[in-house]
C-alpha cells in the first residue's frame, strides 16, 4: 500500500485532500493538532487514515511523528509528503503586530522546512528503505504569485513556498524526489467564515478602513463560489501518481483572472486595485 503523509487534514484542504487519497487506495498519515480531531477523521475515513499528532512549528513533535511514521512502514519508502498546513494573517502591513507577521512565516514557511527534513529521509534519502523515490507537494496559492493589499504576510508565506519549492527541488535531483507545487485559488473551505470573523476596529480612524470593507465582502463573496475541497484531493493525487508532473499546477474556479494578474503589467495592476479599493489619492 502506497503510504502518503499529509500535514493538516483537520479541516479545508487538507481534508479535501485525505478524504481522496484514501478513497484511492493510499495510506494517509494525516497530521492534527487535536485528539478530537484525530478520532472524528478515523471514524470518517477509516483504517486508511493514520492520524498524526503534532503542530508544524513544534520540531520535537514532527520529528517523533517521523519516527512513528517510520516504524509504520517497515523499510518502505513514502510515496509522498503533502505540506499542506497553513493559516492567513490579515491588515495593514503598517499596522500590523509583528508577532502576528512572525507567527504567519513560522506556520505557512517554517514549519514547512522543518516538515520536510523531518520527513525527507522516509522519501528515499535514506538509501537503507526500499522502494521507489517519493515526492513532495508544497500546497502553495494563487497568492503565491499575485498579492492583494492587506494580506502581506500571508503573500509573503506563500511566494516563500514558491521559491523554496524551485531551489528544494534542484536540489534533491540527485536522489530523484521531485518537488511539485500545488497553487489553489478560492476553495471553498471554514477559512472564509473566519474573514467576517476579522476585527478592523484598531484601522477605523486610517485610510485604511474602507478598503478593508470592500476586500472583506469581496472575499467572503469569492469563498461562496470557490472549489469544493476535493478538487484539491484529485490534483495532489494526479501530482503524486502521473509520470511526468508539471512543477506547478494552478487550480482555481478564475483561470483567466490568475492569468491577467500574472501578465498584466504591475503599474496597471497597481492602479486598478488602488481604484478598486479606494486606496488612490483623490487628485488621481
Amino acid at each position: 500500500m502506497r503510504s502518503v503523509v499529509v500535514t493538516g487534514t483537520s479541516t479545508g484542504i487538507g481534508w479535501g485532500i485525505a478524504k481522496i487519497l484514501t478513497a484511492k487506495g493510499f495510506r494517509v498519515f494525516g497530521s492534527v493538532r487535536k485528539k478530537t480531531d484525530a478520532e472524528r477523521l478515523s471514524a470518517e475515513l477509516g483504517s486508511r487514515f493514520v492520524p498524526l499528532l503534532f503542530d508544524v512549528t513544534d520540531e520535537a513533535a514532527v520529528h517523533t511523528a517521523a519516527a512513528e511514521v517510520r516504524a509504520a512502514l517497515g523499510g518502505e519508502t513514502l510515496a509522498g509528503l503533502v505540506n499542506n498546513a497553513g493559516i492567513a494573517m490579515a491588515g495593514p502591513l503598517l499596522k500590523l503586530p509583528i508577532n502576528k507577521f512572525r507567527w504567519q512565516i513560522d506556520v505557512n514557511l517554517v514549519g514547512a522546512v522543518i516538515v520536510i527534513q523531518a520527513f525527507a529521509p522516509l522519501l528515499g534519502i535514506d538509501r537503507q528503505l526500499k522502494g521507489k523515490p517519493g515526492r513532495i507537494v508544497n500546497i502553495s496559492s494563487v497568492g503565491g504569485r499575485v498579492a492583494t493589499p492587506f494580506l502581506a504576510p500571508y503573500h509573503a508565506s506563500k511566494f516563500g513556498v514558491e521559491g523554496l519549492s524551485e531551489s528544494l527541488r534542484r536540489e534533491l535531483l540527485c536522489y530523484e524526489i521531485d518537488v511539485i507545487v500545488i497553487a489553489p485559488g478560492a476553495v471553498a473551505t471554514a477559512i472564509w467564515d473566519k474573514v467576517d470573523e476579522v476585527d478592523v476596529t484598531p484601522y477605523i480612524n486610517t485610510p485604511y478602513a474602507p478598503a478593508l470593507e470592500r476586500l472583506r465582502a469581496y472575499m467572503l463573496a469569492l469563498g461562496k463560489r470557490g472549489l469544493p475541497p476535493e478538487r484539491l484531493g484529485h490534483a495532489v493525487m494526479h501530482a503524486l501518481t502521473t509520470s511526468r508532473p508539471k512543477v506547478r499546477y494552478a487550480v482555481t474556479p478564475q483561470p483567466f483572472q490568475d492569468w491577467l494578474g500574472r501578465n498584466l503589467p504591475k503599474r496597471l495592476i497597481d492602479r486598478m486595485i488602488g481604484r478598486w479599493l479606494g486606496l488612490l489619492p483623490a487628485r488621481q
